[in-house]
């Protein structure tokens, strides 16, 4: 059995209609009388978006998620992911997965750009559906709520990658392997296939630089911007728990080297994903 059989495990087939309300209300979530928690999050909105999270996962993008058992059930856990496709389709696709796979849903806190929260209603937006600035202490926060974090270590440098570098992972920074050390937390890496090709494009950074984003890809379609990724399949490989041990305060080498690990777990999976991949669209 190879490697990416493992992964798969056992996996049901996708069900006819998802009990989006009970999952909604099987969710941890920490609100006041207001019903919303310290960052904003509100299940109202979280159930609201779950409905057109699950049409683009089911149908869309018609995931396969595999390795849902390593998907822990609760407390804290940092969820590490290759990151590409000019939008961020890859988060909500894996935050689909973790919501609507395993037997216990589970909503997953991204940490976004901090160029998001410049964007009108994005701010509000992203914060009603628990996401948040991605800034240190806003994960050592969650995690010490024993949330679910996901994170790009790759960051911008991820989706802004040219189309010829797919699937050829960018330099990780180190700041997930500090906190996964400070607060023990166990690191889920997460392998997606099909986001690379969702939107190939060429990145005009002199005008990003002008509105102040990472990136300002081109596709060669109309109507020329990434608004809507082409339809194709994703396949999603959810690894064995990660355990570190060590100073979180180590020098950069000391972490590189952990970090390192991580990655090339990671570029592995894609491998063996990719071997296995038959097309690009089914």
């Amino acid at each position: 059995m190879g490697v990416v059989d493992r992964l798969r495990g056992k996996r049901d087939a996708a069900p006819a209609k998802d009990d989006i309300a009970a999952r909604s209300r099987a969710l941890v979530v920490r609100q006041n009388e207001y019903g919303y928690d310290p960052f904003g999050l509100s299940r109202d909105h979280v159930k609201n978006a779950a409905r057109v999270m699950r049409w683009i996962y089911r149908y869309y993008f018609r995931a396969q998620a595999y390795g849902i058992e390593n998907i822990p059930p609760s407390g804290r856990v940092l969820f590490i992911a290759n990151h590409s496709g000019q939008l961020p389709f890859d988060g909500l696709v894996i935050g689909g997965a973790v919501f609507l796979e395993p037997p216990q849903p589970r909503l997953v806190r991204s940490m976004v750009e901090h160029f998001v929260g410049t964007v009108p209603f994005a701010s509000y937006f992203f914060s009603r559906l628990g996401q948040v600035t991605g800034t240190p202490e806003n994960c050592r926060r969650l995690l010490q709520e024993d949330e679910a974090i996901l994170v790009f270590p790759e960051g911008a440098r991820g989706i802004s990658k040219p189309f010829s570098k797919r699937y050829q992972l960018a330099d990780f920074g180190l700041g997930f392997m500090r906190l996964a050390l400070e607060n023990r937390t166990p690191i889920v890496p997460v392998a997606v296939i099909g986001a690379e090709e969702q939107a190939p494009a060429i990145n005009l950074r002199s005008i990003a630089k002008l509105v102040g984003a990472p990136s300002f890809p081109v596709v060669p379609y109309p109507p020329f911007v990434p608004l809507v990724p082409l339809p194709t399949k994703y396949r999603l490989y959810f690894g064995e728990a990660m355990h570190f041990t060590g100073d979180p305060d180590d020098d950069d080498e000391a972490l590189d080297e952990k970090a390192r690990a991580v990655k090339h777990r990671i570029q592995s999976m894609i491998h063996l994903g990719l071997r296995e991949r038959k097309h690009v669209f089914w």
